[in-house]
């Protein structure tokens, strides 16, 4: 349905008008003759005229001095029906809009200089959100994908500001704060705080995409790297619908169907994954390679149509013998439909990994293979995968058995066009929340690390929150050290927490959270965690908040125990999912 507007000078005009109009009507009045019925002349019926006499030029106008009352009053009837229509179309035009967020998916790689003449290439993803016309912040992680330092990865956050320069041609500058190390530990990052700073130019496509490069400085304050290098990259654009703050479906929205929004298939994983390592894989160090490593885990699809996907999925040990090791792998599949509730997929991915002593080499890891899908409701189903791992430069590799508990979901398919409320009856409103932490872990057992027993721990990360009722939400959260002589230390959990408002403006919060360790010398054991928390929180805005936050974190079989003291700051959303 094609929704009419008015422009603003007529709605200006219109307290104008009403006066003449009103002015025109008492004179007609006075002069109205006395044998027409007194109902024609009521002060409802004569407003409702001057009504559709503004918003209809072309309403016929009764005839006043007509001796046919009956006539006239079926005359100001059509005139009102039709003034009715035009205001109801008007009102649909007139409902509260939500615009949507230019988003960017980019890769970059980049050639970092060690100490030594050594090369490191490193591969980096971010996703970004434009927050105004000339400026971005996102999410990203940067991992070593060619060289002898794999499985050494950061994770961060990152701000950029853009300027056009043609139609095609944009400028930017950005800087990425993140934390994290890898192979080479302490020496080699520090306590593992890295800062990324770069500008260069960008060229957008017609449709496949846009092709960047520039130069980078990379620095690790703490540690040995400082490397400035040329950088090339590619960035997927595309449109999100998020609202800032939460919100629900507007009371003055009405439930008339406004061009539907259409919507496009997701899924959510929890992963569960057994390596079966074969007797020819050796250490990084040439040591013999333990057989058998767990892995803890998310995955995150996203389909292109009803059977090809895209996927990006993380994992780290959470029982072996290569306590710290860590991979985050992007790739595609196909979904083969058996039965309305039974799928086959199929799925190749590549990304980089290593730690703990997996003989990754540059870092780069491999795997492909084949699932088996059941759907157990409308929206979950359990997963079965086998597949083949393996480091093309190296010697590890590995037979995967793989456990997955999928949550599906369908997410908005909306374009630059600012979206009518009414178009997402078909949607959810829900409710979520980001937040950036930091996390420093203070001594609790006097072997919690391997070495530095006196330092605290200080760790940057992200969580994400999804509120499943007005005070309990699902919480996912990763973070990397960046201070306390454990560079290469990351942790990767999930949980459930609960909200409680005290007042208007501060309230508290709990969490439990299980997930896998590792790195940096602090001994998790096999890299499987727990963590209890405990918050208070003042809400500043309708979407932002300060946490601060007391916990207790240990490992399950080894001998990490650590007091977490934390602040963060958390911006409050709403996304939307398909009913």
């Amino acid at each position: 349905m094609k929704i009419r507007t008015r422009n603003i000078c007529n709605t200006l005009a219109i307290p104008c008008i009403y006066i003449v109009a009103l002015g025109w009507h008492a004179t007609s009045y006075a002069q109205a003759p006395t044998e027409l019925p007194a109902e024609i002349y009521t002060p409802t019926l004569r407003m409702d005229y001057t009504l559709a006499l503004v918003s209809e030029p072309n309403l016929s106008k009764p005839n006043l001095d007509k001796p046919n009352a009956e006539a006239n009053n079926a005359e100001i009837k059509r005139n009102n029906d039709k003034l009715r229509e035009t205001n109801k179309v008007t009102e649909v035009s007139n409902q509260p809009s939500l615009k949507t967020t230019p988003t960017s998916i980019r890769m970059t790689y980049e050639s970092l200089s060690l100490p030594a003449g050594e090369k490191m290439g490193m591969l980096g993803g971010d996703l970004l959100f434009n927050v105004s016309d000339n400026m971005r912040l996102g999410v990203g992680s940067y991992g070593a994908v060619r060289g002898e330092r794999g499985g050494f990865i950061t994770l961060g956050v990152e701000g950029e500001m853009q300027h056009r320069l043609s139609q095609n041609w944009l400028s930017h500058a950005g800087l990425f704060v993140g934390a994290g190390g890898g192979r080479g530990g302490y020496t080699l990052s520090g306590g593992g705080l890295m800062l990324r700073g770069d500008v260069g130019l960008t060229y957008e496509t017609a449709g496949y995409g846009n092709l960047g490069f520039g130069v980078s400085h990379v620095r690790f304050p703490s540690g040995v790297i400082t490397s400035t290098q040329p950088y090339i990259n590619y960035e997927l654009p595309f449109n999100t619908l998020l609202s800032p703050s939460w919100q629900d479906k507007p009371l003055n929205a009405n439930n008339e169907r406004v061009d539907p929004i259409q919507s496009g298939q997701n899924e959510f994983a929890l992963v569960s994954r057994y390596y079966k390592i074969p007797s020819s894989a050796v250490r990084d160090n040439g040591q013999p390679q333990s057989s058998s490593l767990k892995l803890l885990g998310v995955e995150w699809l996203s389909y292109l149509d009803d059977r090809w996907f895209l996927k990006v999925e993380s994992e780290g040990a959470m029982g072996g013998e290569n306590t710290g090791y860590m991979q985050i792998l992007l790739g595609g599949g196909y979904r083969l439909p058996l039965t309305r509730s039974t799928a086959i997929k199929l799925h190749t991915t590549v990304g980089p990994a290593g730690g703990g002593g997996a003989d990754t080499g540059g870092g780069i890891l491999l795997d492909t293979g084949i699932a088996l899908q059941q759907n157990l409701t409308q929206h979950t189903a359990l997963e079965l995968s086998v597949s083949d791992v393996r480091a093309p430069s190296k010697s590890f590799e590995a037979l995967s058995l793989g456990l997955k508990l999928n949550y599906q979901f369908g997410l908005p398919s909306v374009s630059n066009q600012a979206i009518s409320w009414n178009a997402l009856n078909d949607f959810d409103a829900q409710k979520m929340r980001v937040r950036v932490a930091n996390q420093t872990y203070f001594k609790a057992d006097p072997q919690w690390r391997g070495v530095f027993v006196d330092k605290p721990v200080s760790n940057l990360g992200v969580q994400m929150d999804y509120f499943i009722s007005p005070n309990l939400f699902i919480t996912g959260q990763g973070l990397a050290a960046y201070a306390g002589k454990a560079g290469a230390y990351m942790v990767g959990e999930v949980g459930l927490g609960t909200k409680w408002a005290i007042t208007d403006n501060w309230f508290v919060e709990s969490e439990a959270l299980l997930g896998a360790a590792g790195g940096g010398g602090l001994r998790v054991g096999g890299g499987l965690v727990a963590q209890g928390n405990a918050s208070i929180g003042y809400q500043i805005t309708d979407s932002l908040s300060i946490l601060a936050t007391a916990g207790r974190m240990q490992a399950i079989k080894g001998d990490f125990k650590a007091n977490v003291a934390g602040v963060s700051l958390a911006y409050q959303f709403t996304g939307f999912a398909a009913k």
